[in-house]
């Protein structure tokens, strides 16, 4: 098979899509081939077992993108499609260019199409983009591709005609060490966007309200975001006098990164809404437990007991804080071990790509 995939971008900084479509490539494209057409940026993943082609910047909307879609579609002949994210113009004009030469399309909004990431810039931004746009690409694809019941069942509030399909993203559990020693370090770790989706200030006032408690931990913040905002979160943290407990660290990446999943006691990801969360899988891949909230997919964390899985806000965090703080080193090895056992099963790239495959040959028969 025969699959060209457009994306505005593969940055590390793509909110996801880029590592999306990394951990995509890793398993698909032993059983297709694949092109990504994409925006190059300064901090592009790498991807490998593709062919990457690249567009013109995207604030170039006009012809001479079109020419470089158009010509990549007639010298590649993709048997279908694949569309990424929302809100920017391009998405929706390859969309409309891939259908206008006959192409079977599916599209991924990667949760952008979540009722809180509808708020965000409601008025200036998504209203004029549904109505111009947004809302016609959607509706004239041949299937939207989501990542969890969750946003299937957010899509499916918007009543748009092509019907949804759920492939979890996967992790590439193979290439990830799984701890040996769950002994406590008396550390904790939030790793992602620094963003306000995040809920990284119901994190800070419920470590604000346990600091006795939490004598003694450190609370890792590892994440890029906006300057001004991660400011706001340290004069947030002075005012709360916690300092020596959480600590903004910047990025992380490679070995340190899993240095980091493989140390912590736990990985906090207290989001008001996230489409998968692919830094709560690395954690279960890496044999350590997760808090995160039913703003997230991850109920089977509860149900398979490796985790905390709470409404979005600051009270049941401090909750689960507690309980964690409550566990014995056979607990936290137990919970990390049934995490481990849940990413082989459903979560591995390798399932991710038979998924995808499965949907690309329902649409296409």
């Amino acid at each position: 098979m025969n699959v060209l995939h457009y994306t505005p971008s593969i940055s590390f900084h793509s909110a996801g899509v880029g590592m999306c479509m990394q951990l995509l490539a890793k398993d698909l494209s032993k059983k297709a081939r694949l092109t990504i057409v994409t925006h190059r940026t300064d901090h592009d993943l790498p991807i490998d077992n593709c062919t990457l082609i690249n567009l013109p910047p995207m604030k170039l909307v006009g012809t001479r993108c079109r020419h470089v879609f158009e010509y990549a579609l007639d010298v590649i002949r993709p048997d279908l499609v694949h569309i990424h994210s929302c809100w920017e113009p391009l998405s929706a004009f390859a969309q409309k260019w891939a259908r206008q030469r006959g192409y079977r399309t599916v599209y991924t909004p990667h949760g952008m199409l979540a009722p809180y990431a509808l708020q965000q810039h409601r008025f200036t931004r998504k209203l004029p983009a549904m109505m111009l746009y947004q809302r016609k690409a959607l509706n004239t694809a041949d299937v939207i591709h989501v990542t969890s019941e969750k946003e299937r069942a957010d899509v499916e509030q918007l009543k748009l005609h092509p019907p949804c399909a759920v492939v979890p993203i996967g992790v590439d559990v193979n290439d990830i060490a799984m701890r040996t020693d769950w002994t406590s370090q008396r550390s904790m770790l939030f790793l992602s966007r620094v963003n306000r989706v995040k809920g990284i200030e119901f994190l800070i006032d419920a470590v604000g309200e346990m600091k006795d408690a939490l004598a003694g931990y450190t609370i890792y913040i590892y994440g890029m975001g906006n300057e001004t905002y991660i400011q706001s979160l340290r004069e947030r943290v002075k005012q709360l006098g916690i300092a020596d407990i959480v600590r903004f660290q910047g990025l992380a990446e490679g070995e340190e990164k899993w240095r980091l999943l493989r140390q912590a006691d736990v990985l906090l990801l207290p989001s008001y809404t996230e489409n998968f969360g692919i830094a709560a899988a690395e954690a279960m891949a890496s044999g350590t437990p997760v808090i995160t909230t039913q703003g997230t997919p991850w109920q089977d964390l509860q149900r398979r007991q490796c985790g905390w899985w709470v409404p979005v806000g600051k009270e049941p965090l401090k909750e689960a804080l507690h309980a964690l703080l409550q566990t014995t080193t056979a607990e936290r090895e137990q919970m990390g071990r049934r995490a481990r056992q849940l990413i082989e099963e459903k979560y591995s790239t390798k399932a991710m790509a038979e998924g995808m495959l499965q949907l690309y040959n329902s649409i296409l028969q």
